[in-house]
């Protein structure tokens, strides 16, 4: 009888507690060492572009627990295709990847690759170069230039294509985690004539080997566009699909062009004039992935 009179005063006691919150979904970043949109070490750890952005899709996603894990180029497309919730904020599309990746619609523009030689040997291009691009097909072709590239990285479809045809003995392939001041290493040594790659991104690696950028010349790719689009790009599952609706409505309204401005800062003077005065131009369509 006590007992059932006590469970009676306490029920309407009970209705007062707060329900038990449920768990915030954990949305896993994952993030590259690709600098200068994400840079991992050195003085200006943490300064690149995308580092940026980064802080702010997350104040804006209150709704997800968020975790940033640091990852090579193999283990981040590993992840993409697991069942977990993850993202990658510096994606390039191809069409292979959209099997199991969803694109963000908008993309942060970045310098198209091109191929960078020393400026001592840029003879050794001469016979590839039309109206200031390189042939890259033709030089692929060459079997006395040889070309560094790192491996298990996409440049995007058009030149993938290119890298997947013929003969590769002149293609000298780098799978390490410093891959990019490996070659230029090499190249610095005579290794290799040519490096494929974004310009912005060599000339924060070779001032890393001690290697004057001035000292380097680069020369974009015939047939490719002057700028390369990179997309967020999440796991192609149903949470992937709802948090990549939510980011889509939030990149309309950050400040890219405090982002563009970070991203300029680091390309020569005559790319960033040239950069800066195309950049109203870059949100005007939004690029189809």
């Amino acid at each position: 009888m006590t007992r059932r009179w006590l469970l009676h005063l306490c029920a309407p006691l009970l209705g007062l507690l707060p329900l038990p919150t449920q768990a915030a979904q954990t949305l896993i970043w994952l993030v590259r060492d690709l600098p200068p949109l994400t840079i991992f070490e050195g003085p200006q750890k943490g300064q690149g572009a995308i580092d940026e952005l980064l802080p702010m899709l997350m104040e804006h996603l209150p709704e997800y627990q968020h975790q940033i894990q640091h990852v090579n180029r193999a283990r981040g497309m590993q992840m993409l295709q697991a069942p977990t919730l993850t993202c990658d904020p510096t994606l390039l599309w191809t069409p292979e990847r959209t099997q199991w990746i969803v694109y963000s619609g908008q993309a942060f523009p970045v310098v198209s690759n091109g191929v960078v030689v020393r400026q001592q040997n840029r003879e050794v291009l001469a016979p590839f170069i039309v109206q200031g691009k390189v042939d890259l097909d033709a030089m692929l072709r060459d079997k006395s230039t040889r070309l560094g590239i790192i491996a298990e990285r996409s440049y995007g479809p058009f030149i993938d294509g290119m890298l997947q045809q013929g003969d590769t003995h002149n293609r000298v392939m780098h799978y390490g985690t410093d891959a990019l001041g490996s070659l230029l290493q090499m190249q610095r040594l005579g290794r290799l004539e040519g490096v494929l790659g974004y310009w912005t991104e060599i000339r924060y690696h070779a001032l890393r080997q001690g290697i004057d950028p001035e000292g380097l010349a680069f020369y974009p790719i015939a047939g490719t566009a002057p700028y390369q689009h990179i997309h967020i790009g999440c796991s192609d599952t149903p949470e992937g699909r709802e948090v990549m609706a939510r980011i889509n409505q939030l990149l309309g309204n950050l400040p890219q062009a405090q982002l563009l401005r970070s991203y300029a800062s680091w390309l020569d003077p005559a790319l960033r004039e040239q950069y800066l005065l195309d950049h109203s131009r870059f949100y005007e369509e939004v690029p189809t992935p």
